[in-house]
């Protein structure tokens, strides 16, 4: 098993070091920086699983330091964990409104501070199970030239891009990923819009007539049930 790689930005050497030989006994790969400015270079040149921040650097802040990695997208899902001695209830309330996911103050244990390490990563790997899990219920839909990727909102057919508008995006999602069922007027309401949205049966016959038109002779696969609504030809 890989070992996580923790990336330290603390300017006090003992603390550095202190916090740097409890990771490393507790099974991490640890990089070290003395400054904000250079934990940011440490971030574009090596990956990391995880930040332990202090807020109280010279130059740039940590507050700053927070903010910055969260600007770019590419950091906005990496665990940071502020370390400070600042231990006011304004000051905790700033470091997670800058983006910090955890926070423990000076003076620390090592062992509070690796179990907090190892909390915040079993929670990023439980969100990235959910987010699989997601979109593998979001599953690339295929009928014949027909293709619908709901994860990236597109359409194709015969290698063709049909633009569709959101709603109709969602009507023949939810018609394509169930071919043979039969929904009523109302469900495609509420599924393309919310339970709690106004619209008429008449609008969705609207929808259904120009969804057709856009998909061409494929069209035809979205079948009217009189009385009760439509479903896409098994």
């Amino acid at each position: 098993m890989t070992k996580k790689h923790i990336l330290i930005i603390e300017d006090d050497e003992d603390i550095q070091q202190l916090v740097s030989f409890n990771l490393l006994k507790g099974g991490f790969h640890v990089t070290c920086a003395d400054d904000g400015e250079e934990g940011l270079l440490q971030l574009e040149r090596q990956s990391f699983d995880c930040l332990i921040l202090d807020l109280m650097l010279p130059g740039m802040s940590g507050y700053d330091v927070c903010r910055t990695i969260r600007k770019n997208k590419l950091y906005r899902t990496l665990p940071i964990i502020m370390l400070t001695a600042k231990g006011e209830e304004s000051d905790i309330v700033a470091g997670l409104e800058a983006g910090g996911d955890d926070y423990v103050t000076k003076p620390f244990s090592p062992k509070v501070l690796v179990a907090r390490i190892k909390s915040v990563l079993r929670r990023g790997q439980e969100e990235e199970r959910a987010e699989d899990q997601k979109n593998s219920r979001e599953q690339i839909i295929r009928h014949g030239d027909l293709y619908i990727d709901p994860g990236r909102y597109r359409v194709m057919l015969a290698d063709k891009k049909i633009n569709l508008t959101m709603t109709e995006f969602s009507i023949l999602s939810l018609l394509a990923g169930r071919p043979g069922w039969v929904f009523s007027r109302q469900q495609i309401i509420d599924n393309a819009r919310g339970h709690d949205y106004s619209v008429t049966p008449r609008a969705i016959d609207v929808q259904i007539f120009g969804l057709r038109k856009k998909l061409g002779k494929a069209g035809a696969l979205i079948e009217t049930v009189r009385g009760i609504g439509y479903r896409f030809k098994a």
